[in-house]
């Protein structure tokens, strides 16, 4: 009996055996491929070459461009870099911690010496020898408690927590020759994908260099991004005194019924860490007249701008908020990106000389009309509102460019005091896998998108890449130009928006290239316990996204 494969990347239709696999099939089609396979998307879900096919499929091979391809080999290379630990120091235990500069901060626990130069350059070595060795990672399926006993053994017990409170009844370990660890998600075939990466001492851990996804043969470039680093470390600490840092330490609170403590803790913290910002203003009032924060898409930065707000009023400020929204030029003015599409990310989506000629009138101490802008007519407007600022004003504006300095070039630096707002996971699944920030940021945005902005999860991970792009160009290269940073990121927060995203993911159907994607955020969500919302006070900044909040947005 034979089946149809319709190939995606060039269109064949060919017959096959039933049970031919995918590595059979991709012998036979060669496809085109400018970087070597490493992976299948089968009727818009993630395959390893090793499956079978059994049934009449819409195929697609893909390289490391591809943004699954690309989460493949990081994983991977996670892998390979935790054998070659081990292979050279048994006792020694890997933390994969968090991104900087796009890359992989990792610490390294219980080595027998200082981690110096020797060491990493001994751990590189071993990695490359595995590299051109070509080794196979090998899945298996197994009875979940024979995986918890495999780790149990291992005494890496952040994944025997996880697998005892995830319920599932089989779950798959990866092995590379005679070494066993779990990931979140498909590996590539074998180590001799893994041919472009580095390692470097960084701060008391090292930096995983990555290959760019569009480009492989050129690594991601090391940013000094000291602030960001020092907020994730100082979120780590936060994770370790709650003792949740990892999802089976939160699932076992929540099974002990300490989720409500949970929420009001990290509630308490959020308020502790605005208070002191507002504070900090409050030091330099003198000569700071303009507050200006920005962040990425669905980091919390509105919430964070009027609780702020509040705390700089109990100290005596009358605080005025303006949002960039207001200042955004005639639709037929927006620049274009390369697609042809607006670009709505660009600093020049913005009428910049008529924002600084507002802020001058404004510290100068004139009336200015306050522009408005119509989303649906895509143009700009003025009615009878006005704005003033007296003795005791200070002004705060909220908006995605509000650190770049070609923003606000006529205002003088030091009448400015700058934030910067991002949700920064605190917890990871394990120590080897940790959640990207940007996951938080986009399952925030498909629930606030979908409850508020009438647009469904198809619409919101459509549209998520050019988002990510923008960021990139126009939002994170000036980010250590703040004076402080804040992490929006709640440790329970993931339990909570599960509720709500889980049934607004499975409505992206099948047959949309994105399906692949929703399939991947329900399998994320897998390993989380359902956090309930009541306790969820309504200044929370989970509320911007949630609903429910005091305030008017």
């Amino acid at each position: 009996m034979k089946i149809e494969i319709k190939c995606a990347n060039n269109g064949i239709r060919k017959e096959y055996e039933i049970g031919v696999s995918l590595n059979e099939i991709a012998s036979d089609m060669k496809p085109d491929l400018k970087y070597p396979l490493i992976g299948v998307i089968v009727n818009n879900r993630l395959k390893e070459l090793t499956y079978q096919v059994f049934h009449p499929k819409t195929i697609q091979f893909i390289d490391i461009t591809h943004p699954i391809g690309m989460r493949m080999y990081i994983r991977s290379l996670a892998f390979l870099l935790f054998k070659a630990i081990k292979d050279l120091y048994p006792e020694a235990e890997l933390s994969i911690e968090h991104t900087v500069s796009k890359c992989w901060f990792c610490e390294i626990e219980h080595l027998p010496t200082e981690l110096n130069e020797a060491v990493i350059g001994n751990i590189k070595q071993r990695m490359y020898d595995m590299v051109n060795a070509d080794l196979p990672f090998e899945r298996e399926e197994l009875l979940t408690e024979e995986a918890i006993q495999i780790f149990e053994d291992l005494q890496m017990h952040d994944k025997t927590e996880m697998f005892k409170t995830r319920n599932q009844l089989y779950s798959s370990v990866y092995k590379l020759e005679n070494t066993v660890n779990y990931f979140y998600g498909f590996l590539v075939p074998s180590t001799g994908h893994l041919k472009w990466f580095d390692i470097v001492k960084y701060f008391d851990g090292l930096l995983v260099q990555v290959p760019r996804r569009l480009k492989p043969e050129v690594l991601e470039k090391i940013m000094i991004e000291d602030k960001l680093f020092k907020i994730f470390r100082e979120h780590k600490k936060w994770g370790v005194i709650l003792d949740v840092p990892y999802v089976g330490s939160l699932n076992r609170a929540i099974t002990e019924k300490r989720a409500t403590d949970l929420i009001k803790i990290s509630e308490a913290h959020h308020e502790k860490l605005i208070s002191k910002i507002a504070e900090d203003i409050y030091t330099k009032k003198d000569y700071v007249k303009l507050v200006l924060i920005a962040g990425p898409s669905s980091s919390g930065k509105t919430t964070f701008s009027k609780r702020l707000s509040i705390q700089l009023q109990v100290l005596g400020y009358k605080t005025v908020l303006v949002s960039l929204d207001n200042y955004f030029v005639n639709r037929e003015l927006t620049p274009k990106d390369e697609n042809g599409d607006y670009d709505y990310e660009s600093l020049h989506a913005i009428d910049v000389p008529l924002f600084n000629n507002n802020l001058l009138d404004l510290m100068n101490g004139n009336e200015i009309k306050v522009p408005k802008f119509d989303f649906a007519s895509g143009k700009q407007f003025f009615n009878h509102e006005t704005l003033k600022l007296n003795k005791n004003s200070l002004l705060i504006v909220e908006g995605i460019h509000a650190l770049n300095p070609g923003l606000t070039p006529m205002i003088d630096a030091i009448f400015k005091y700058k934030i910067f707002v991002s949700a920064l996971t605190q917890i990871a699944i394990d120590k080897q896998n940790p959640i990207p920030t940007t996951d938080n940021r986009l399952i925030r945005r498909i629930v606030r998108d979908y409850r508020y902005r009438g647009y469904s999860a198809l619409d919101t991970l459509r549209r998520w890449e050019s988002v990510r792009k923008g960021e990139d160009v126009n939002i994170f290269p000036y980010q250590e130009n703040a004076d402080v940073m804040f992490n929006s990121a709640l440790i329970y927060e993931l339990g909570v928006l599960k509720t709500f995203a889980e049934p607004i993911i499975k409505a992206v159907p099948e047959n949309q290239p994105e399906y692949a994607e929703a399939v991947r955020l329900l399998k994320f969500f897998s390993y989380f316990k359902h956090i309930s919302e009541r306790e969820i006070p309504p200044t929370s900044i989970v509320r911007e996204f949630l609903g429910g909040s005091s305030f008017v947005y």
